[in-house]
């Protein structure tokens, strides 16, 4: 064996001989009658690069997948990627104006297309390498891709079966509008930034019944000045006292004269501001909806660009009064800004005298998610919609009984409260990459729905009784609306293929919280009414990826860590066993460097002691029996790997992934490293002619069974910690097993190893051993002493197993004779071990009376620092100001002082 583990050098080589083997296919003729497991990869956009969110989805994904493989089932992890309609056309048109081509206008819809797709070819699709790069064991055979030929079709089928059905209808209403794409963005595509701004509180005038001023205001405060060029009313609270006389009262419009009525709403809320607020139906999702409810007109008065279009605004100009104001409107706002037009309106209300008052006020302000610049406008247009209420039924229901069922628990909340509020679903986009609706308009305006244009010429047809010429549609679908049929897309539906009888519905969807909305939400209801079963049986929603202080990563706060940095400075087992470590339910991943390097030292750990077993010729024996070994400590180990082999597997399927990766972290490194190989040391020493006999075993039957037992168990390990690092298990594999593949081979079986008597021998060795070297460091004594252990009132059990293990006691705690009594000697430190009391004699050793003294020193620091936090803490103001991160920062600091307090306490008290 190589002396150390190079990832750099071996990891691209051995992925290349799982790729050229074919091991991660689905459907192996070696598998046809093995039971199916199946995941779906969230389909990453074919415009991104792999982030640490990405590495954690992939990870634990790949930990199910390879556990099941070696569990002997026929896994399909099915790749793909998702075509990203909007970030991939921005990135095509930038790429267009770097290039100093013509822009996608110019070009023409059918030449823009070519060049994206031309683009996809060339630079899209990264990420699939990077997930290569990380160890994903997908079926790279099966890659799909949401615009591909097959899930195309799908997508057409859908679209026209839920339109015949009535669940897919076009409709005027509000939706998040991107200004600078000028098309409908969805609500995962919106970030909601806080701003710092103003609070206005304008004053509208009251009129009577003949729409005469009665020299009384109602005074309203609004956050948008700009908007109320497209007031519909004013609403107060029914039971608001204030505004009882005014409710059914109307209001002069300030600037342009359009009478609107005092609505009474429970929208308005009596603490806020006045209790007055304005209504604008056509730019407000809440005022939309108070719009809908009192039947007021929706007066959009934006252009797509989100500036003022009013001159030949029908809606605008009904009841538009021919005031010198109304003019000013008219003619000098058309084609501003909206933040030309704030600052116009206000400027002109308070020439009139109509501003109350102006306050200082942060508010939240939709901006585009991804570059945090462009404001997002509520925006009233024409768009198809699903009929989302009708679809999230089933889907509901489906989780209420079980069939498909979140891990953690608490998710499902999260996943009701939003079905049982469900809105329309807008599934139309401005764009022109992306699925093209497949519907046709003729001459008058009337739709047609079908599956290519030629069945929409023949229902043209049909309707009109001549040949008509008809107009395709131009939107195309919100990305999601194809992401939302993955499960079954990429399984060859719409046909009935052997892939979807045999893997739908999937075992589990791997992925964050953030989108349980927008894409678990809508899986389970695509599939439920077009296959009549879930998607998945089991939902496994991962907490986020922070920095080590608990922030979240962003270029802003230049704290994001590049997973590919990791893999390439301490390679991809390391990172994946860090990130499958810290994946406890429910709680955010603090990942630092400091971690990933830790567990690089655990994967040189395994190495070495892999190369231990070659320099002592440990080799793996075909008629090797774990059952039949006689050798306590080797019966010892293989109970230990037999509890091992069930707590990592058992962890595995509950979807403890820290729980997993920390049994066999601790199996590896403290049991099987640290004990098992130190122990058998003497067991393995072999004495050559002429040297003395002494500290040697002469029985070379019990080292021949520790020899097979060390290969025996390294070779379980190996198993054992594939689905977690699998680069470095498949090198060691190739060492004992040449010609094999790991990634191919079988989880390990090992039952009826129970073996209370040996697991008791050792294990009260181990705690022994343990509790010295813990007592030595607690008390500064000086590593190279030699001390006796006296030994107080044991049992005959008990001093049967000390003196058998003697010498092994001596040589790992370093003690220099055994002394049995049946009272403590003076100044000596007490511990005690399974009932029996030990006790090391340390005068002359340590200064009791100093190392008191430290020890009471430390403690007293350690509290004050702690009472410190604690009154950080207990502080309100504190606690409301500091940063989420911090406070947590601050709790763990003063839990590991507490703790670390606890164990010096310990310490002092063993002195008497």
């Amino acid at each position: 064996m190589e002396k150390t583990f190079d990832p750099q050098s071996v990891e691209g080589k051995i992925a290349a001989r799982w790729e050229e083997a074919g091991v991660f296919r689905a459907g192996r003729t070696d598998r046809a009658n093995a039971p199916a497991f199946c995941i779906v990869i969230p389909p990453p956009n074919v415009t991104g690069t792999l982030h640490m969110g990405h590495a954690l989805n992939n990870t634990l994904q790949d930990i199910l997948c390879r556990y099941e493989r070696l569990r002997g089932r026929d896994v399909l992890w099915q790749p793909g990627m998702d075509h990203a309609g909007i970030a991939t056309q921005m990135v095509v048109e930038r790429r267009l104006a770097e290039h100093k081509e013509p822009d996608r206008r110019t070009l023409g819809r059918e030449k823009f297309l070519e060049k994206v797709w031309a683009w996809k070819e060339e630079s899209g699709g990264a990420i699939l390498a990077q997930l290569k790069r990380l160890g994903a064991s997908c079926d790279w055979s099966r890659e799909r891709f949401t615009m591909d030929e097959g899930l195309s079709r799908a997508v057409v089928k859908v679209f026209v079966q839920l339109y015949k059905e009535g669940l897919i209808y076009k409709d005027k209403r509000l939706v998040n509008w991107h200004p600078g794409l000028q098309t409908a963005i969805s609500d995962l595509e919106v970030a909601q930034v806080e701003t710092k701004s103003f609070l206005w509180y304008f004053k509208y005038p009251v009129v009577d019944e003949m729409g005469a001023d009665t020299g009384t205001f109602i005074i309203v405060a609004t956050t948008r000045p700009e908007t109320m060029l497209g007031d519909a009313a004013v609403a107060v609270h029914p039971d608001d006292e204030r505004y009882k006389d005014l409710q059914g009262c109307n209001v002069r419009l300030p600037l342009v004269g359009r009478i609107i009525p005092i609505i009474a709403d429970a929208y308005s809320d009596p603490e806020k501001g006045t209790g007055a607020v304005k209504i604008t139906p056509a730019h407000d999702f809440n005022d939309f909806e108070v719009g809908r409810r009192h039947n007021l007109p929706q007066i959009n008065i934006f252009d797509a660009e989100a500036k003022l279009s009013l001159q030949e605004n029908e809606d605008f100009l009904l009841g538009l009064d021919d005031s010198i104001e109304a003019g000013i409107v008219l003619d000098d706002f058309e084609g501003l800004s909206r933040e030309e037009a704030r600052t116009r309106i206000v400027a002109m209300m308070e020439e009139r005298g109509l501003v109350e008052k102006i306050e200082p006020h942060v508010h939240m302000v939709p901006h585009d998610e991804k570059s945090k610049s462009v404001i997002i406008e509520p925006f009233l247009t024409d768009q198809w919609y699903v009929d989302a209420k009708t679809l999230a039924r089933p889907a509901l229901a489906a989780v209420r009984d079980g069939r498909t069922r979140f891990v953690p628990k608490n998710w499902e909340k999260t996943y009701f409260d939003w079905l049982e509020n469900i809105q329309p679903w807008c599934i139309s986009r401005q764009l022109w990459w992306g699925h093209q609706i497949p519907a046709w308009y003729g001459p008058d305006g009337h739709v047609f729905v079908e599956a290519s244009e030629t069945d929409a010429e023949i229902a043209a047809l049909a309707h009109y009784g001549a040949p008509t010429s008809l107009i395709r549609d131009e939107d195309v679908l919100d990305t999601w609306f194809s992401s939302a049929l993955w499960p079954f897309s990429t399984l060859g539906w719409p046909e009935e293929t052997p892939e979807l009888k045999r893997y739908y519905p999937t075992n589990v969807l791997v992925t964050g919280f953030d989108i349980i909305f927008f894409w678990v939400a809508r899986m389970m209801m695509m599939g439920l009414h077009f296959l009549g079963e879930v998607p998945f049986r089991d939902v496994y929603i991962h907490a986020l990826v922070r920095d080590e202080k608990g922030a979240k990563m962003s270029k802003t706060k230049g704290n994001v860590i590049d997973p590919l940095n990791l893999v390439e400075q301490y390679g991809a087992d390391a990172l994946r066993f860090t990130l499958a470590s810290m994946a406890a339910p429910g709680r955010d991943i603090k990942l630092s460097t400091q971690r990933v390097e830790g567990y690089r030292n655990f994967m040189t750990k395994l190495w070495n002691a892999a190369r231990f077993a070659e320099v002592n010729r440990c080799g793996l024996k075909p008629d090797f029996d774990p059952h039949k070994v006689v050798v306590t400590l080797n019966q010892w180990i293989v109970a230990e790997t037999a509890q091992a082999i069930e707590a990592i597997g058992t962890a595995i399927e509950i979807y403890r992934f820290d729980d997993a990766a920390n049994a066999a972290y601790r199996f590896v490194w403290n049991v099987f490293c640290d004990w098992y190989l130190e122990l058998a040391k003497p067991l393995l020493q072999t004495r050559e002619a002429g040297e003395s006999a002494e500290n040697f075993v002469p029985d070379a039957a019990a080292s021949e069974e520790t020899r097979a037992t060390v290969a025996y168990v390294l070779d379980v390990i190996v198993r054992l910690l594939h689905p977690f690092m699998p680069f470095v298990t498949e090198e060691l594999f190739a060492q004992s097993h040449p010609g094999e593949l790991l990634a191919a081979a079988d989880w390990p079986r090992l039952l009826g190893c129970a073996n209370p008597q040996a697991q008791a021998e050792i294990g009260f060795l181990v705690a022994l051993v343990s509790e010295l070297r813990s007592v030595r460091s607690e008390m500064n004594v000086p590593a190279s002493a030699q001390i006796p252990l006296v030994v107080v009132g044991a049992s005959q059990e008990h001093i049967a197993q000390i003196l058998h293990s003697e010498e092994t006691l001596k040589r790992l705690a370093r003690v220099s004779e055994l002394a049995f009594t049946t009272e403590a000697p003076p100044q000596s430190v007490q511990i005690i071990v399974q009932q029996t009391t030990f006790a090391l004699p340390l005068a002359g050793v340590i200064d009791f009376d100093v190392e008191k003294r430290r020890l009471a020193k430390e403690i007293s620091k350690l509290e004050s620092e702690a009472q410190k936090i604690a009154a950080k803490l207990d502080n309100a103001d504190f606690l409301a100001r500091a940063p989420e991160e911090v406070v947590e920062e601050n709790r763990e600091r003063r839990e590991e002082m507490l703790a670390k307090k606890e164990k010096l306490e310990a310490a002092l008290r063993r002195f008497g």
